[in-house]
């Protein structure tokens, strides 16, 4: 569950979805595991609406 500006939001995770920096640098898995953290902002894309909102790329909002 994510908090936006409306309030929380509930999103699924797709399949294969990739983790990259504001620059565009994607993240390795170790990577991710140490900087996407509570606390940390990321900016979520997704495709969908409502309950079938898909993340596909997410956006760790520090290079």
């Amino acid at each position: 569950m994510l908090t936006e500006t409306s309030g929380p939001v509930r999103y699924r995770f797709g399949d294969t979805v990739a983790y990259v920096t504001r620059s565009g640098r994607v993240l390795d898995e170790d990577t991710v595991r140490t900087r996407v953290r509570v606390g940390i902002p990321v900016r979520v894309h997704y495709v969908g609406t409502g309950e079938d909102r898909m993340v596909d790329r997410v956006i760790v909002d520090e290079d």
